[in-house]
């Protein structure tokens, strides 16, 4: 046997599973990456004959120039932000690592995809495979996504008319939700406190914000809400914050049905209201800054708060490629691969 297939037998692939981001801010590139992630039956769980035609005649027809406005504001001279932060992520990660290890992005949507990444750690004959979703509390509409592409590309599909007669397959390790993780708590407690010492004084309340998600889908056994909740609870105790010095959210609602409360835009607004001068918002559902956070938080938040008689709202970056998370990175990844290395 030689050398080059020892080192791929033993080398513990890892994949970096991030949602995705459009190929550019147009109308034309967004398209066809919101008609893939709308058309995810994990995001929109509805009925297909009953959500298509609304996609495809309504929403497809009209998001996307609106959407690409709003990338547009985001948008880096070297590209989108999260795919930036995403490849010093898996870059980082991989020094970090070492040898032993093959560490590799994937995006659920858009390029480059999760079917790409799982190609390439099979042409280089690895088949122990870490995967490591981008997302610290566990929801259908994005853990459970992440499952599905990462099987269909090392499994192949199963169904009558499109069967994959594959006859070699990696074994997979899903990293779990890493929520209440102390090196991922500890690596938002420092991006906090590092924005807390660069203003100069502490703030007038604290908003921890989270994505939000159907509230039907936790009403049906979803665990997102209870892991946000530790997951701020947790933050909050280690920056010593009693109850009265900050507030929990939930953002980024679509669609008409109720989504998780409190919403975070009506608690901007009360905030305000306030009459607060300073408000630190984090975000500690996103491992990479991206639309979510830098616009509808830094932007639309800020004049939500504002408008409404608030001051200043001081936006804490995500983990992003910042040296104690790619540390908890490989701390997490490495005790998911014990007795692999």
């Amino acid at each position: 046997m030689s050398s080059s297939t020892l080192t791929s037998a033993t080398t513990v692939g890892v994949v970096v599973a991030q949602l995705g981001t459009p190929a550019a801010p147009t109308a034309a590139a967004l398209r066809p990456y919101l008609r893939q992630f709308l058309s995810d039956p994990r995001v929109i769980d509805l009925k297909w004959w009953k959500w298509l035609p609304i996609l495809y005649l309504f929403i497809l027809t009209r998001r996307p120039a609106r959407s690409a406005r709003l990338y547009a504001r985001i948008w880096t001279d070297a590209g989108s932000p999260l795919l930036l932060t995403s490849q010093a992520q898996t870059a980082g990660l991989q020094q970090r690592l070492g040898d032993g290890f093959r560490v590799i992005l994937g995006m659920r949507y858009g390029e480059p995809s999760i079917e790409a990444a799982m190609a390439q750690l099979q042409k280089e004959g690895i088949e122990r495979i870490v995967v490591l979703p981008m997302f610290p509390q566990f929801s259908c509409s994005t853990t459970a996504s992440i499952y599905d592409g990462v099987n269909q590309a090392a499994f192949g599909r199963r169904c009558p008319l499109f069967f994959d007669r594959r006859r070699r397959m990696p074994t997979l390790r899903f990293v779990p939700p890493y929520f209440e993780h102390p090196a991922y708590i500890d690596s938002l407690k420092v991006r906090v406190e590092e924005q807390v010492q660069a203003l100069g004084r502490a703030p007038d309340r604290y908003l921890i914000t989270f994505h939000g998600i159907p509230a039907r889908y936790v009403e049906e056994g979803d665990p997102y809400r209870q892991q946000c909740e530790r997951t701020a609870q947790l933050l909050a105790t280690a920056l010593g914050l009693n109850e009265g010095q900050w507030r929990l959210g939930f953002q980024s609602r679509f669609g008409k049905e109720p989504w998780l409360q409190p919403y975070t835009e009506d608690l901007l607004a009360d905030l305000g209201r306030e009459k607060l001068e300073s408000l630190v918002v984090t975000c500690p559902g996103f491992t990479a800054d991206c639309l979510e956070t830098i616009d509808e938080i830094g932007h639309e938040g800020q004049q939500q708060f504002h408008e409404t008689g608030g001051g200043q709202l001081h936006l804490v970056p995500c983990v992003n490629d910042h040296p104690r998370w790619l540390d908890a990175m490989a701390t997490i990844v490495q005790q998911e691969s014990a007795g692999w290395v």
